[in-house]
């Protein structure tokens, strides 16, 4: 039986009062707490008297934890009422937060860190919430609209987390962040409408339906393998970044963090990609971002090669975060748009199964570009990254045309999954 929703339909009649621009503050601040370490791995790593590589991990079990999160907590906004789920969510965002500030040692904040990406999964209960809100015309524009948000945050919390570190250390950074998220929560009760699910579903039902989803849907598996290699691509740059500036340029975390400034320019795209995949399809958006994507790191390898003023270098990396983050940020809005128009009763479980890989992609990328940091320094990092948007770029061209299903017919309810379960 199909349970009584509020203002998602209302405002889909009313597309120009849909809270887009909510929903991406929303998914700057949840999202942004799984990335204020990368800046401070040095910082801690002085702390704790430890080695860049064991350092390094905090990251990775960061991500790991967001993994896990998206797998055990995004199929929730299909099966509860989002707005309650999310004021829940962002209020123990703050209680890990706050744990991570207080570890006593190495051990301890790798675990508080993996709590903090458990809890900030969030992030993709708010995402799915932007299609539901719009026609699917503009379905793109809006997935756009709320990734910029997005993206906007995992930039600047590198920044924030940077600069309060130098001024402050690198404790403080959590403080500040557990205020933040802790005040968001009145915000949502505000600014928020209820959001009760499209359809009555059991959460034991939504998670059996996620096999149903990877089992039909050629064209999710073959997002989720993309967007996977992209991200871990991604992670590359940004784990390591921190040991680039330090080991050649004898730079700390606050200059690590005005990169992410700088890539926020990047982050801009996202309302001209999402149009672009509405316009050209998805299948062409994905393409152009693979290619800047790779791009960026033979500028970002090049310019390290050769023989250049250290000003020159800098120069360089800052170009280079500008096409990174535009082909990343390319990448990632067609993939969401076309796999959001897959199962429109299903939009929190799609994006669970897309940023489950999502996410283990960079994990894998951030423990990958520290061995290879540790072994090979900066070209070892550059290498594994191009090498990661070439198996990316090979299963893009390999795959399948914009389409719903094999069969062209989307599916349209839970119950024809459960049943195909």
């Amino acid at each position: 039986m199909r349970l009584k929703t509020t203002s998602a339909e209302d405002a889909k009649q009313s597309p120009s009062h849909a809270p887009l621009s909510f929903l991406g503050l929303a998914c700057a601040v949840g999202v942004s707490s799984i990335y204020y370490n990368q800046p401070l791995l040095l910082d801690m790593a002085n702390t704790y008297h430890a080695t860049a590589g064991h350092t390094g991990f905090v990251a990775v079990a960061t991500q790991v934890g967001y993994a896990c999160g998206l797998l055990l907590f995004v199929p929730l906004g299909d099966v509860l009422e989002r707005r309650s789920l999310m004021m829940r969510m962002y209020g123990g965002v703050a209680v890990a937060l706050l744990l991570v500030a207080l570890a006593p040692n190495l051990t301890s904040l790798i675990l508080a860190s993996v709590l903090v990406g458990v809890l900030a999964s969030v992030t993709h209960i708010v995402l799915p919430i932007a299609p539901d809100l719009v026609t699917d015309a503009q379905r793109g524009r809006a997935i756009g609209i709320v990734m910029t948000g997005l993206l906007l945050g995992v930039l600047l919390a590198r920044t924030f987390s940077g600069w309060i570190s130098k001024i402050h250390g690198w404790r403080w950074v959590y403080v500040a962040a557990a205020v933040i998220n802790a005040s968001f929560v009145p915000l949502l009760w505000r600014k928020m409408p209820r959001l009760e699910p499209r359809q009555s579903l059991r959460y034991g039902q939504a998670m059996r339906s996620l096999w149903t989803l990877v089992r039909t849907q050629p064209l999710l598996r073959e997002s989720c393998v993309i967007g996977a290699l992209a991200f871990a691509s991604f992670s590359c740059f940004w784990t390591t970044l921190a040991f680039l500036l330090d080991s050649h340029y004898g730079l700390g975390a606050g200059v690590a963090g005005t990169f992410g400034i700088v890539g926020a320019a990047g982050a801009m795209v996202a309302p001209f990609a999402g149009r672009a995949s509405d316009k050209h399809g998805p299948r062409w958006v994905v393409a152009v971002g693979l290619a800047i994507l790779a791009a960026s790191y033979l500028l970002l390898w090049g310019e390290e090669v050769a023989k250049m003023p250290t000003y020159l270098h800098i120069a360089g990396l800052f170009l280079g975060v500008v096409i990174l983050d535009l082909g990343a940020q390319m990448t990632q809005v067609a993939n969401q748009t076309r796999i959001f128009g897959l199962v429109p009763s299903a939009r929190s479980r799609l994006n669970t199964v897309y940023m489950v890989t999502y996410f283990s992609g960079a994990a894998i990328g951030s423990a990958l570009a520290t061995i290879a940091w540790v072994r090979w320094h900066w070209n070892g990092v550059c290498v594994l990254a191009i090498a990661l948007v070439a198996l990316a770029a090979l299963r893009h061209i390999t795959g399948l045309p914009d389409v719903k299903r094999q069969d062209g017919q989307p599916m349209d309810t839970d119950a024809e999954m459960i049943e195909l379960a």
